[in-house]
């Protein structure tokens, strides 16, 4: 599917060599059957602006000293009650910053375009959909330098355990460098080849490893051992597709993200691909927050301020469990400002810096359908994101039998019990329930749970 740009504007930048290693990546005979076109659109001074972010992350540490908040943050906050609509209404900027009202993915998702400032230059809008992952899905409104932003983090958070990724060119063989490949295992998501300016020309590719997106499910281990990228990136349940390929390329190292990863799953890919496994917490609100380490996530970026609140919104004391909150970000389209997360965690300080401990995020699931064949959770969030769900939970019993319990919404529910039959098949065992507010009294419930058979 083609994003309706023309060459040029896609790559402003665009090299003769950036353009044969795109033409490479399109053309192999081992390539899968990409449906989507997307560049980076960065203009010189696009490109100069994600530099100088770089160079930020170098000469402003990320963190805070314990019961400080960052020296920026004041200055932030009175600018998004200025210019912001959605924080306007608050009124003057309260004396205190923890009397800030808060609000969550409800409020983005109601009105996305509320959000972005008065004095914000639209020509390079791009709405992003995300079909979510917790089952709430959302338009993003987002700018070509914020999502090139996230290679200088995803540099920062392959740091942590001793990583560079260096894109251009490779001495060794005179080419461009591939130095991203995306793994996902979905029913179906975009899937394209890019180069980006920021690393070079180096090539980026998304994939699907959902063999119907292959020629030969083969393919799949040869194209990534043609590919050689330096990193790839995924979730827990691409990675486990992955160790099951005969893929001969070790890469220099595995970041997981969009899901929870268990330690034990962690050894494993890293005993099969003898590399370190980066586990980045990130969201599409707010990019990559955080990378795990041995004391706890330790935050990514220097104007990203999070606190851990309780159900009234007040900070919790100090390694007391609490709905991680965001202020800050680097999208011009999106400046939050404590904004809940719906993940918690404690949060601690180690070495006179903050750290996210226990984090509960996003937990993979697995169903299994009518015929017994696999089914992700991000495929269930894909059939039934188009239904105004404000918040569902999708359960499997041992036996097999779906139960969806949803919050009352305008939502006409045969139409629902109809997509997930139409995605675990006509067979399965379906039944409805309305859930009670009062059942989760922190707002927080297990999106997709599952009986073990």
């Amino acid at each position: 599917m083609p994003d309706g740009l023309s060459e040029a504007e896609r790559y402003p930048w665009l090299t003769a060599d950036a353009r044969e290693q795109l033409r490479a990546l399109h053309e192999s005979a081992h390539a899968p059957r990409f449906n989507h076109q997307c560049g980076d659109r960065l203009s010189a001074a696009g490109l100069a602006r994600v530099r100088a972010y770089a160079q930020l992350l170098a000469s402003e540490p990320p963190g805070w000293a314990p019961g400080r908040q960052p020296a920026w943050l004041a200055e932030f906050a009175a600018r998004c009650h200025a210019t912001v609509p959605f924080y306007r209404q608050y009124g003057a900027p309260p004396a205190t910053f923890a009397d800030t009202p808060t609000c969550d993915r409800a409020d983005l998702s109601h009105a996305p375009w509320a959000f972005v400032p008065d004095d914000a230059a639209l020509d390079d809008l791009i709405v992003y959909n995300t079909s979510g992952a917790t089952g709430h899905p959302l338009d993003i409104l987002s700018h070509p330098e914020a999502s090139a932003c996230y290679l200088p983090l995803l540099r920062a958070a392959l740091a942590t355990r001793g990583v560079e990724l260096l894109g251009g060119r490779d001495p060794a063989t005179g080419r461009l460098r591939v130095a991203l490949v995306l793994a996902c295992f979905q029913r179906r998501t975009y899937t394209y080849a890019a180069v980006l300016s920021f690393l070079g020309g180096a090539g980026f590719v998304k994939i699907n490893l959902n063999t119907d997106d292959w020629r030969d499910p083969a393919d799949r281990a040869r194209y990534l051992d043609e590919c050689q990228p330096e990193v790839l990136t995924g979730d827990p349940l691409s990675f486990a597709e992955l160790a099951r390929l005969e893929m001969q390329h070790r890469p220099k190292a595995l970041i997981s993200t969009a899901m929870a990863l268990t330690p034990g799953l962690c050894a494993e890919l890293e005993a099969r691909w003898g590399c370190p496994v980066i586990d980045l917490y990130a969201m599409n609100e707010a990019g990559p927050i955080a990378a795990l380490t041995p004391t706890g996530y330790a935050p990514l970026q220097p104007r990203l301020y999070f606190e851990v609140l309780d159900a009234e919104g007040r900070p919790c004391p100090l390694g007391e469990r609490g709905e991680v909150t965001l202020t800050g970000g680097f999208n011009p389209f999106l400046p939050l400002l404590r904004y809940r997360t719906g993940d918690y965690a404690r949060l601690a300080h180690v070495g006179g810096q903050p750290r996210l401990v226990e984090l509960e995020g996003r937990a993979p699931v697995v169903f299994t359908g009518a015929a017994g064949q696999a089914i992700n959770n991000i495929d269930v969030s894909g059939a039934l994101k188009r239904f105004a769900l404000p918040q569902y939970q999708l359960h499997q019993a041992a036996d097999g039998a779906l139960t969806l319990t949803a919050r009352k919404s305008s939502a006409p529910l045969e139409k629902v019990r109809a997509a997930l039959l139409g995605l675990f098949g006509a067979e399965q065992v379906v039944s409805m329930a309305e859930s009670d507010p009062a059942a989760a009294p922190d707002g927080k419930v297990r999106q997709y749970t599952r009986e073990a058979a």
